[in-house]
């Protein structure tokens, strides 16, 4: 369990708002938020909970998506440690109806802000409600991108764009993700993933494995990410 101190910092590191409440608020705040650890796959917010509360990620990697009706599903974003995610309050945004999933991808530790009380503290203090849009702005940003790359670029830069994000991101050459994981991240078909692979492997960008993929030349995968 999480300190009051520890606390205090992570709040006044993550939310802008901190120093524009007032004593009784933080501290009303503070008992509003539980320090939680979820299960990688776990299924954190849906449709049928949009004011799950407001995340802010300790530990461990979220994955924001949406659902198809006949089950497929793209990812629009990633959250990782010291990154909030807002989204899965919906109530706090009075203004904006967005529905979206959003799964433990890893192991995850989470402050979780009461959901009601945030709302309540939106509409009290001007500095919580700008704080808790300007978060969704940054997410709706990247949702944009994510359906952008789907309409306006091929699979294969796709493909190139995220094998070349996710070794920045861990600092390694292997990427550790079946094909299936990559068709969800991409917006595409896992025979199509898997069928774009091997021209990366026959070109010498990619090794494949079993345990992942290994790029042995960035270069040349940057050039067809472009």
């Amino acid at each position: 369990m999480i300190q009051n101190g520890q606390l205090i910092s992570l709040l006044e590191k993550s939310f802008s708002f901190w120093d524009k409440i007032s004593d009784l608020e933080k501290a009303a705040l503070m008992d509003n938020i539980s320090d939680i650890k979820y299960e990688k796959g776990t299924c954190l917010s849906g449709s049928d909970d949009s004011c799950a509360g407001v995340f802010l990620i300790r530990s461990g990697t979220l994955r924001v998506y949406m659902l198809s009706e006949d089950g497929k599903d793209l990812t629009l974003f990633r959250l990782n440690p010291g990154e909030i995610c807002i989204l899965s309050a919906s109530c706090v945004l009075k203004l904006i109806r967005f529905e979206v999933l959003i799964e433990a991808e890893t192991e995850c530790r989470i402050l979780v802000a009461n959901a009601n009380f945030f709302s309540d503290l939106a509409a009290r203090n001007v500095w919580v409600e700008n704080f808790s849009y300007k978060v969704a702005a940054e997410r709706f940003s990247d949702v944009m991108e994510a359906i952008q790359r789907i309409f306006f670029l091929s699979v294969d830069k796709r493909l190139a764009n995220f094998l070349l994000e996710e070794i920045e991101r861990n600092n390694t050459n292997v990427v550790p993700v079946t094909h299936e994981q990559i068709a969800r991240y991409i917006g595409s078909a896992r025979e199509v993933v898997s069928r774009t692979l091997k021209s990366f492997y026959v070109l010498g960008a990619v090794e494949l494995s079993r345990g992942g993929i290994k790029i042995v030349d960035k270069k040349l995968l940057q050039s067809m990410s472009k």
